[in-house]
């Protein structure tokens, strides 16, 4: 959140490290919003080391909430780290609409809900209008009008295959309110493009500031593991990192192929809270849940011992 002290304004900064989308928890019977279970999920996650928080990303099931949800669940976000100590944990907050006017509002209400930063798809309903000028100006248009500053997405399965190149990538980095760019399309290439040109930020040089987030393994139950490995790495230990790395990938293909109702429910398996998520998603069988849990066991075992 933005803070006035004068003619000065400061914000929650982005810090290197390890980010993960929060789930967003449900009533197994009505499917309302699960407050509590939201600020118990959010705790704990900061408790286990991330750097920050996302709120309403594709794993918190944005597609399945109304604005008003992913503001509730964004303000509950804030309140929790904050009673818990974490008040410079900063957050981010999915607020993709479909129009230049809605994505403008929803990040205006995602600032006073306690929101930092606001990560955006580009939008695709009109896929065949979406040529690289008009995603280039809807990007420009929203930073211009958001007080937020903005996080690019660039995540081709969730929009019908628009996947943004270095070179706009790189054209949009030019703006001050544009301040990263999280990959979720697995191309290291083009990260590694950007985070040169940009100068982005790394593990012990400030850089520009500009954030180049590599948007895979990014479910949220190993975090403790996750952040382990991050570490390692940022203290010189290649060769522990690398071997912890190893086991965190061994457990997480196991959730990347059961998705979000096989991440609640190995949540539910192992911390007593979870759940299922928003239909249509479907809920799966026990033996299914019970194999995630059989697959997840040694990434597991490690982070209990961390």
């Amino acid at each position: 959140m933005a803070v006035s002290n004068g003619n000065t304004t400061t914000r929650r900064p982005l810090p290197c490290g390890i980010y993960a989308p929060t789930m967003t928890f449900f009533d197994a019977e009505t499917e309302e919003l699960d407050i509590p279970i939201i600020k118990k999920h959010a705790e704990r996650l900061a408790k286990d080391g991330l750097a920050g928080l996302v709120t309403m990303g594709s794993n918190g099931e944005a597609a399945h909430c109304t604005r008003e949800e992913k503001l509730a669940v964004t303000r509950a976000t804030r309140e929790a780290l904050d009673a818990a100590g974490f008040s410079s944990t900063p957050i981010i907050l999915g607020a993709t609409e479909g129009s230049v006017k809605g994505t403008i509002e929803l990040s205006k209400e995602g600032e006073k809900a306690g929101a930092d930063y606001v990560l955006l798809l580009p939008p695709s309903y009109f896929r065949g209008l979406m040529d690289e000028e008009a995603i280039e100006g809807y990007f420009t248009d929203v930073a211009d009008g958001s007080p937020l500053p903005l996080v690019l997405y660039n995540y081709p399965g969730a929009v019908a295959g628009i996947d943004m190149d270095s070179d706009l990538l790189i054209k949009l980095a030019k703006h001050p309110n544009i301040v990263g760019t999280k990959f979720t399309c697995g191309n290291t290439g083009k990260l590694t493009r950007v985070a040169l040109a940009t100068n982005a930020k790394t593990p012990g040089s400030e850089g520009s500031g500009y954030m180049a987030f590599g948007g895979m393994c990014d479910f949220t139950v190993q975090t403790l593991l996750c952040v382990k490995v991050w570490n390692l790495y940022a203290e010189g230990k290649a060769e522990e990192a690398v071997a912890l790395q190893k086991v965190l990938s061994r457990g997480d293909w196991f959730l990347t192929k059961a998705a979000i109702a096989g991440t609640k429910q190995a949540i539910q398996s192992y911390f007593g809270y979870g759940g299922y998520p928003r239909r249509p998603l479907k809920r799966l069988d026990q033996a299914r849940i019970s194999a995630i849990a059989d697959g997840i066991r040694e990434a597991m075992e490690v982070e209990k011992s961390l």
